[in-house]
């Protein structure tokens, strides 16, 4: 193995290595001087003992000694260097390829999810697998370096507070808590955290915290999470197939007629301008419209306003808000689709809050397989309010 170094008139010289009858060469006009830093090995390994102990041994005035910055006003991109090994635990048995690994690459895009699916990067006990391979109790999946933007690693810099909800019912399969208003079930669409993220960091052992359901973020009550894989979809399927029983309290203005017990009317979801989610109520031939069923019973006739128990037979995204919007009856201080004039005495009056709660829940237990019917009254702000505005009693 040796070197030699050739100098050209009006050009950079160009290193020249030998090795083993192979030839690399290296062009110093587009990397810093290195032929004092590089070792000769004779008979000590041939190959193997060719290394440079630093690229770059003087200051130089050309070649940078830090690495390029990405693109001026970007944030930089954070890599996980190192190759991971994740062993499958019972719980994530059966659960697909895609899945699993966006479970432990948050913040990843699911684009590059995908990517190094299919390149073959991540292997399953060290063979190649698809997007919906099921992975089993005990495989070892490989996880290449990955990339995450700044923004994603500025977060997990500071996580969400460590924060606990009242409790309804517990036990090792699931959480059921009285959510207040105002928090949101997750982050996301400008929100840092939400519940589960607090959650998760008040219960750092826990092995699995997953929501079953969502809740707006103006409405109280009852929020499931699963503390199992298995519980997770056993309830997502009862909430799919219909199988629970949802009950909500929602003050609505005017006075509710009393035949209107049934809203079976289709909803379609569409954008306002600046990309914020709305709902409308829609015909029955509009292809992009959802059939959503609303049961609706008077529970109390107050002043200026009824008390409603709102069951929900479909779980779409604003369906009651919608639906007895729709009906001339909108919700108090609902700040999308309720009437903004009505909203303002309201907050005068002390209600400065959306007044709906997510009141009763009934749904099979995930392992006994036992009915379960949960209730969470009414917060005391939204109590405090039905106090204040009841109908005088009538003299005898």
């Amino acid at each position: 193995m040796g070197y030699s170094v050739f100098s050209v008139s009006g050009r950079r010289p160009i290193l020249r290595v030998s090795c083993h009858c192979r030839f690399v060469t290296f062009s110093l006009q587009t990397m810093p001087p290195v032929a004092s830093t590089f070792w000769r090995g004779w008979g000590d390994g041939g190959l193997n003992s060719c290394f440079f102990r630093n690229p770059f041994p003087v200051k130089s005035t050309t070649y940078s000694q830090k690495p390029v910055k990405d693109i001026i006003g970007a944030k930089p991109a954070v890599s996980v260097l190192a190759v991971k090994w994740l062993v499958v635990d019972e719980e994530s048995s059966g659960q697909r390829l895609d899945n699993f690994l966006m479970r432990h690459l948050k913040g990843v895009p699911k684009a590059h999810v995908y990517r190094i699916i299919r390149s073959g990067e991540v292997r399953i006990n060290k063979g190649r697998a698809s997007a919906d391979s099921r992975v089993e109790v005990g495989d070892e999946i490989r996880v290449p370096p990955v990339r995450i933007s700044g923004k994603v690693a500025e977060k997990a810099a500071r996580p969400a507070p460590a924060r606990e909800f009242p409790p309804l019912l517990e036990d090792e399969h699931l959480l059921a808590i009285d959510k207040p208003a105002g928090v949101a079930v997750h982050g996301g669409s400008g929100v840092s955290f939400g519940v589960i993220e607090q959650l998760r960091q008040a219960r750092p052992q826990a092995r699995l915290l997953e929501l079953v359901h969502r809740l707006d973020r103006e409405t109280s009550g009852i929020l499931l999470v699963a503390k199992k894989r298995s519980a997770l979809k056993h309830l997502q399927d009862q909430f799919r197939e219909r199988e629970t029983g949802k009950t909500y309290l929602a003050l609505v203005q005017g006075d509710w007629p009393a035949r209107l017990k049934v809203i079976d009317q289709p909803l379609h979801k569409y954008l306002l301008p600046d990309g914020e989610r709305r709902v409308k109520v829609t015909t029955p031939d509009d292809p992009d419209g959802m059939r959503s069923i609303t049961l609706v019973k008077v529970a109390q006739r107050l002043q200026g306003s009824t008390l409603l128990e709102v069951t929900i037979k479909t779980g779409r995204t604003h369906q009651i808000r919608v639906h007895l919007a729709s009906n001339g009856h909108p919700i108090a201080g609902d700040d999308k689709y309720g009437n903004f004039e009505w909203n303002k005495a309201l907050q005068k009056q002390g209600l400065k809050r959306m007044f709906l709660h997510a009141w009763r829940l009934q749904f099979n237990h995930p392992a006994s397989g036992e009915r379960v019917a949960l209730q969470a009254e009414l917060p005391p702000e939204l109590q405090q309010y039905v106090s204040h505005v009841q109908l005088p009693t009538p003299s005898v």
